[in-house]
């Protein structure tokens, strides 16, 4: 595949076979991003673990100090007292079965996050199909399956992220934008690293943190040094 001449400049700046530091990679991808929009930082994590064992999954939500710089659409699934405060807290969309129904009759994917109250799993088990594949299944792990639907909401919004393992056992993560600059940067790239490794399974042998690479939207992949994740 023939790359775009940003990118082709961009990937001269990046000497492919050094590992940086988390730092320098973080200054690089903002001296590398060269589209006419603002970029998405990305973090891609590959573990030492095997996804397909249930003990050696690895997955989470952490709130990024200083947000993903996106917006996010959340969809409560609750009904009463419960929907109300959804509604207070600012969820974009709110309700039981009719939202059931309509994302299973008009294919409705107009939102980024779904939570919902313990009791309305039943009915949301069978959006199972189509929410399961698009990774947004509430989950209790991620904080998205809970009675607190407000703090649930007002943490979504504030910044807050689910990291889960794909079928090749990395975590891809958004940690903000290229406008952010460096500093905040660095501290969401080391919330996330952070919350990675305490989430290391027991069953995981061997070494954890195989590959860690930060890359912008358009830009090209930047390897960091999986020792200094923690400076």
């Amino acid at each position: 595949m023939k790359k775009g001449k940003r990118y082709v400049e961009s990937a001269k700046l990046v000497d492919r076979t050094k590992l940086y530091a988390p730092i320098e990679a973080i200054e690089l991808v903002q001296q590398a991003s060269k589209a006419k929009f603002d970029e998405t930082v990305e973090l891609h994590v590959k573990l030492g673990v095997d996804s397909r064992h249930a003990e050696q999954q690895v997955r989470g939500a952490v709130v990024l100090p200083h947000g993903t710089g996106k917006t996010v659409r959340v969809l409560v699934f609750a009904k009463g007292d419960k929907a109300q405060e959804a509604e207070a807290a600012g969820a974009d969309f709110v309700g039981a079965e009719d939202l059931v129904t309509k994302i299973q009759n008009e294919n409705w994917f107009d939102f980024d996050v779904v939570v919902a109250t313990p009791d309305m799993m039943g009915v949301i088990g069978r959006l199972g199909r189509v929410l399961g594949p698009k990774g947004l299944m509430p989950n209790p792990k991620a904080g998205t399956v809970t009675m607190d639907v407000s703090r649930a909401v007002n943490e979504i919004k504030a910044g807050k992220i689910e990291y889960r393992l794909d079928k090749t056992n990395i975590i891809h993560c958004p940690i903000g934008k290229v406008s952010f600059g460096t500093d905040k940067l660095v501290e969401n790239f080391n919330t996330l690293m952070g919350a990675v490794v305490k989430a290391k399974p027991s069953a995981a042998k061997g070494q954890y943190l195989r590959s860690v690479a930060i890359t912008s939207t358009m830009g090209p992949g930047i390897k960091v040094n999986p020792s200094r994740v923690s400076e």
